[in-house]
Parts: C-alpha cells; structure tokens; sequence
C-alpha cells in the first residue's frame, strides 16, 4: 500500500443535484496541505464553515450519511468519500455551494474520473495508518448485522446482503486489492432501492432527485398500468414508467451480477472514511447500512484515538504494559513519595483503566502507619485510584502537561481488608460520567482477586497555576 500522503494536482468541478434534497449543486475538489484531512466546505453560507469528514459530525444516517457541523449540513457523502478514499486521497478541500454534493450517475464514477483528471500528487509526510492488530467485533442482533476488523498488511472488504427479498435473494462482493480493483470494479456501482420502497421514501421527503438514471430500482412485486403512470406523475416524470422483464425497472441492465453488493462495498468505504485515517485490516460485514456502518467506524475511530495517546506517551512498545512508569511521569504531576501506580495494563478511551502499584516495605509512610504492623493508609488507596482516574482522562484533546485534577468529591467508599507490604494493587476505574471538565469514576482495589478497597470519586480537570 502507499506509503506517503496524498492530494490532487488542481481544482476540478461537477455540477448537478442531490439524490435526496433534490437541490442543485456545484461541488469543486480542491489540493490541500499535508495532514489536513478530508474535509468539506460550505461555500453558500457567510465565513465558509468546514466540516470535517469523520464520525464525530454524523448527525443522520437515514438512507445516506450527513455530517454537519452547526448549520453547515453535507447531505449523502458516501459517494464522494469513497471515490476518494478508494484512490487513496488524504487530504482534500471539498467546495459545495448547497448542502448536497450531486449524485451524478448514483456511483461514485464521476467523482473518480473527475480526481484522476485533475491528478494526484504525491507528498512528503507519510501516511498515518491505523493497524489493526486484535480483532475487533460490531454486532446489532436486531437487525442481523454483524461487523469485524480483523488483522492485515493491507484493506480488504468483504460484505453479504440478504433483504429476504425474492428479487434480489443473497449476494457477496470482495475487494481485496484497492489500487487494482477498485477503479476497475467498484467505483461504477451504482446505489438502488426496490420499486415498493418507492413511495414511501418520497413521502419521508427522501429521493427527489432520484430516476432511473441514476439509481437502480429493483422491481419486487406487479404493478398495474395506473399504478405506474400515478408513481411517474408523483415524481414529475416527463417519460413513461414500465415493469420490463429484467427485473430492474424499466428493463434496465446490472453492470455486474452482484452489482447491489458491490454498491453496499462502495458505501462501506465512503462510511468508513469517516474514521479520518485509512485503514490497515480486513472487514466482513454481513448485512452492512448506514447507520451500522457509522457505529462500527466509531468503535474503530475511538480505537485509533486510544492509539494515538498511547503513542504520544509511551515511546517504546512493551509487552503486557500501555504505560510505563516514565509514560506516567510524562502524563501525572505527581513525583515521588506521593505518585502512586507503577504502570498502567489496559486503557480503554472513556471507559476503563487498570493500574499497579507495588507494595514495597520501602514505602516512607510505612515507617509511622504502623510501628510493627506495616498497614497502607486506606486514604493512599483512594488517592492512587485517583491517579489512575487522571490518566483515564485522557481523550487527546488536551495537553495533559499542562492540567491538574482536583478532587470535587468522594462517596460511598468502603476498606474491605488492609493492604501490607509484598501486595500487589490493582486498580481499576471505570468512567460513570463525564461532561466537559467534570467528570465521575467508579474505582475499585484489588489484590489477586480480592477487593480490598472501593470508593466512587468526582473531579475536575484544571489548567496548572502558572508559578
């Protein structure tokens, strides 16, 4: 796979309408610096807002993906982002001046062809893959979809569709090779719905710039004449509507057999796009959509956050250990006698942290807590699931140098058996809560399997005093 950044050469527009609002728009890709990312601009509103191109700005997945960011709404970017993740493009400005890139011909061709006519350029900085290294698993048991990333050297999809529908049954498609199939096998693929699924997407204010010229509409079920010539009138069509005999209305033709599920793989890699990296594994999806796709591109986008902080603090990679003691001298203020975990075993964004502290006769406060009778102070307990609590908060938007958690609170906290020298701790906090600088952890202390301490805390992330 390439190795460096990329963008294209110059700006190239397309112009046409919506799949969906059914609005005009003229939509203009732009170079852009290295590390910029993908991004789109609302060139029809007052200061040109951008939205970037990741899970974090979905804010509908009905029938399509809309990202936004306040007022600045894109409509439908699938298309788009997979004919530009499909050439392996990282950084690009994407001008609209409505809120709908056009659909064109219902695939992401155009979009392509328009790319490689304005050309690629290769750029300095490498790219930032995200590998992934264990596989990871996105189930929605109500709706049959199942989802999974597994290890690879290089991005494969694979996807199954199966709408119990007699008029289009199972189909599965494979890319296994982006650089040599996706153009070639994929970017022509167009979207489709079935013709009973016609009205009532038109009733949801859905499809208005939809025709059989740009979608293929699977015919599922007769129609009668008069219900043909009311669902062409409905949709202001100047020509008539017929059933034909190829199953496609109006006896239109599959570029491919399966090509439904080549178009379901084309989606794929436009939801996943919004990841905001490309992609080291392989994923199988069965009964892949919008919606599905955008919370298992979430769980993966979270994976590659956790990755990125990892990296920012731990330098060298070890075994069995996500910080190291000089990863958390990096991350806490604290210094000795009083920083009170020794490594960090599992951080899990957001959710949850495990850390160890060893208990040494060493320890300073053994020497007055108790003469004869070694016992760790219970409130030194708290005060290192606290610690540990510190460094769960960390999501990359802040430098963590620069901040000092202050204790708000602590309730309901319980000493089950003491702690003496030789133990080992382990600490696990989990996040209950968290709203911008307040947030509420859940910490419980362990040595083997035993609980020997728990307390629920809140806190406050501050900016250091500056002294």
């Amino acid at each position: 796979m390439l190795v460096q950044q990329r963008t294209i050469k110059k700006p190239i527009s397309l112009s046409g309408v919506g799949l969906h609002t059914g609005t005009s728009c003229k939509m203009t890709f732009r170079p852009a610096a290295e590390n910029y990312g993908i991004r789109f601009r609302r060139v029809d509103i007052g200061g040109m807002p951008e939205v970037p191109a990741d899970v974090d700005h979905v804010i509908d997945t009905s029938r399509g993906t809309t990202i936004a960011v306040g007022e600045a709404k894109i409509h439908t970017v699938e298309h788009v982002l997979a004919a530009v993740a499909g050439l392996q493009i990282d950084n690009i400005i994407i001008d609209l001046d409505s809120f709908e890139p056009p659909i064109l011909d219902g695939s992401a061709k155009l979009y392509v062809e328009a790319l490689l006519t304005s050309g690629i350029e290769t750029q300095h900085a490498p790219k930032d893959y995200l590998v992934i290294d264990s596989t990871v698993h996105y189930q929605n048991d109500k709706m049959g979809v199942d989802i999974v990333a597994l290890p690879s050297n290089d991005y494969r999809l694979s996807v199954m569709i199966d709408y119990n529908n007699p008029a289009l049954g199972s189909q599965h498609s494979g890319l296994f090779d982006l650089e040599k199939e996706f153009i070639s096998e994929f970017a022509m693929c167009r979207t489709f719905c079935f013709l009973n699924e016609v009205e009532t997407l038109h009733k949801q204010g859905l499809i208005k710039g939809g025709n059989v010229d740009n979608a293929i509409v699977i015919v599922d079920r007769d129609y009668s004449p008069k219900e043909l010539e009311q669902l062409g009138k409905k949709f202001g069509l100047s020509h008539s509507i017929f059933l034909g005999t190829t199953g496609v209305l109006n006896n239109g033709s599959l570029l491919f057999k399966n090509e439904p599920a080549r178009h379901k793989l084309l989606d794929m890699i436009g939801d996943l796009a919004l990841i905001g990296v490309p992609l080291k594994a392989q994923i199988l999806a069965a009964r892949p959509g919008h919606a599905n796709n955008i919370e298992f591109a979430k769980k993966i986008r979270k994976l590659y956050q956790q990755k990125k902080i990892i990296k920012k603090y731990q330098y060298e990679k070890k075994e069995g250990v996500v910080f190291d003691i000089n990863a958390l001298h990096r991350i806490l203020p604290h210094r000795y006698p009083f920083l009170l975990i020794d490594k960090v075993v599992d951080f899990q964004l957001n959710e949850k942290i495990v850390a160890i502290k060893n208990v040494s006769i060493n320890e300073n406060y053994f020497q007055g807590h108790f003469p004869g009778s070694p016992i760790m102070p219970g409130v030194l307990i708290i005060e290192g699931m606290a610690q540990a609590g510190g460094v769960l908060l960390l999501d990359g938007s802040t430098d963590q140098q620069s901040k000092l958690v202050y204790f708000l609170g602590i309730n309901n906290a319980k000493f089950r058996k003491t702690v003496i020298p030789g133990d080992q701790l382990r600490f696990e906090v989990t996040m209950v809560n968290r709203k911008q600088k307040i947030c509420v952890l859940r910490g419980e202390a362990y040595v083997g399997s035993e609980l020997v301490a728990e307390a629920e805390m809140m806190a406050s992330l501050m900016d250091r005093p500056k002294i």
